[in-house]
């Protein structure tokens, strides 16, 4: 008897199995399959479309850093504009995206609003990709429109990037430069203890530079 009920409900749940394979089966069938289409499709889209994309984007980025190291500006400006619109959705797009801002920051005439607009485009967690110089000029623009916190806190990565490392050869011109830049604005608002720390930090700390032949009278009138 025991074993006709066992055998009975091994049946009855193997039928419930079969049951609930049929009625389902088909929908599960066709969901595993999906994911897989769409798994194989990211796959062939890095490899095929993605990654060329990126080294394509990199090479013609490349060659118009060297225009505007070269300070051939408006040259770099078109074919970083070019590098922005055919390969936004690459790396080198979205450097190519700073990079315009920070030529129409040095033209000759610069455009503070273009500059800003492209600028603003650009995302990254990781700053050290560009120059203490670009640092600085970024915060030039955000000073020219008047977005002071942000200027403020990209000359004093500028300084710090001056003084990394990999820039030792001009930490006592971008350095103290920068961060004088960063003091007047805090002067501008009104924030004079926070500027004479700056002030007084380019007195002690790059005794050599130009910088400090004058920085006196900025930290006699940052301290009235």
């Amino acid at each position: 008897m025991v074993n006709k009920k066992a055998e009975g409900t091994y049946e009855e749940t193997l039928n419930k199995s079969e049951a609930f394979f049929m009625k389902h089966g088909k929908t599960a069938i066709i969901a595993i399959v999906a994911i897989l289409v769409v798994v194989a499709g990211f796959f062939l889209y890095k490899t095929f479309v993605s990654e060329p994309k990126e080294t394509e984007a990199s090479t013609q980025l490349a060659q118009a850093q060297k225009l505007f190291q070269a300070q051939q500006f408006d040259q770099a400006l078109k074919v970083f504009q070019k590098v922005q619109s055919d390969y936004s959705s690459t790396n080198a797009g979205n450097l190519a995206n700073l990079y315009v801002g920070l030529c129409y920051a040095h033209q000759e005439k610069p455009n503070w609003s273009k500059a800003l607009e492209n600028v603003q485009k650009y995302s990254t967690s990781n700053d050290q990709i560009i120059s203490p110089a670009s640092q600085m000029a970024l915060g030039d623009i955000y000073a020219n429109n008047n977005q002071n916190d942000k200027a403020v806190e990209s000359f004093k990565k500028a300084a710090d990037m001056a003084n990394a490392k990999g820039f030792e050869g001009i930490n006592m011109s971008i350095a103290p430069l920068a961060l004088r830049k960063a003091g007047i604005i805090l002067e501008s608002e009104g924030k004079k203890a926070d500027a004479l720390k700056l002030y007084e930090e380019i007195k002690t700390k790059y005794v050599n530079s130009p910088m400090s032949q004058d920085i006196d009278k900025y930290i006699e009138r940052a301290s009235n």
